[in-house]
């Protein structure tokens, strides 16, 4: 199986303090990852680095076949990036939202209809995004990643302010990942939640990561090239 994250030695700056000091990371087409640790240890910053929303400052790093270091844009329509912030536009309403994104990832029109099911959003699809409750507002953002029918799904407290179908929903797309032909880059304070779905757990520390059990050379491919 094609890597679909690499990352050596990879150093990410906010302001002076490197975030992330040096990572290596290896993410295999159909893996999901856990990312641990502390408040502080690097994992956001991790996920935003995958994602092409912070600069590598030093080291390697290729996403999707992209070299972040030349271009940290291109492979974003490939991703889908579920953070604290929904990233929604509170004038639009949710079917817009998703609607929007769907179309901007250029995936195809039916996901919309299939997210918004699965995650029972249909009753809300005419109220606008700044009306939903933060449960509410959670779900939508998963719907939104979805709808983008990503290869990489980055998840970051992913489960933090669902309801109990939201969460019941998420767990069954962990569960189905590998099979929907997804990798998932996960990072969570609920380890017990989510270790049950991952094929491997890294330990970020000080922006540093640990047990981290990069892909041996020879035993899958190098990156895909970029499309």
């Amino acid at each position: 199986m094609p890597l679909v994250v690499r990352l050596r030695s990879a150093v990410c700056l906010l302001g002076r303090f490197p975030a992330l000091a040096g990572v290596d990371l290896d993410v295999a087409a159909g893996e999901t990852v856990l990312l641990s640790g502390g408040n502080g240890a690097g994992k956001t910053t991790l996920l935003r680095l995958v994602a092409g929303l912070v600069p590598l400052h030093q080291g390697e790093g290729r996403v999707l076949g992209v070299d972040l270091s030349r271009d940290r844009r291109s492979h974003r329509r490939r991703l889908a990036f579920v953070g604290q912030d929904t990233g929604c536009y509170d004038d639009l309403t949710v079917r817009e939202n998703v609607r929007f994104a769907a179309r901007a990832a250029a995936a195809r029109l039916s996901a919309i209809d299939d997210a918004m099911e699965a995650l029972e959003l249909d009753r809300l699809a005419d109220v606008r995004h700044g009306k939903l409750s933060t449960g509410q507002r959670r779900r939508l953002a998963l719907a939104i990643a979805l709808a983008r029918e990503p290869d990489l799904l980055l998840l970051d407290e992913p489960h933090a302010g669902l309801d109990a179908p939201g969460r019941a929903y998420l767990d069954q797309v962990l569960r189905h990942a590998a099979g929907d032909g997804r990798s998932v880059l996960i990072a969570s304070h609920e380890l017990d939640v989510v270790r049950p779905f991952a094929t491997r757990e890294v330990v970020l520390t000080n922006g540093q990561a640990h047990g981290a059990m990069p892909v041996e050379a020879g035993e899958r491919q190098a990156l895909e090239r970029t499309p």
